[in-house]
């Protein structure tokens, strides 16, 4: 997993999976990094193969996270066909933009 804070945007890439083995530390790491308060966060999903409920559960705490700073946007990019299913099903792309690029 690649964290990069680019001024007014901390961007996460380079996850080839979010389950229960890495969950923690995904969630403890965005979660170190959001210390410089940015106003976007984008999380690159593109490389990202499997996600289990544990995934979700790190992506929703980080919704949550973010929700209470106001102006805080949180975008989840290019996610392949499965994770956007997955999303769908779970209804969570409700709680995030989803943005293709």
């Amino acid at each position: 997993m690649k964290i990069e804070n680019q001024g007014e945007c901390l961007s996460i890439s380079d996850i080839p999976e979010l389950t229960a083995q890495n969950s923690a530390s995904f969630r403890d790491e965005v979660q170190a990094a959001l210390g410089a308060s940015p106003g976007l966060i984008e999380i690159n999903l593109s490389k990202t193969r499997f996600m289990d409920s544990s995934g979700l559960g790190a992506l929703f705490a980080l919704y949550r996270a973010t929700a209470q700073r106001p102006g805080v946007i949180l975008r989840l990019l290019n996610p392949v066909p499965e994770i956007e299913q997955l999303l769908e099903l779970t209804q969570m792309q409700q709680l995030f933009e989803i943005v293709r690029r």
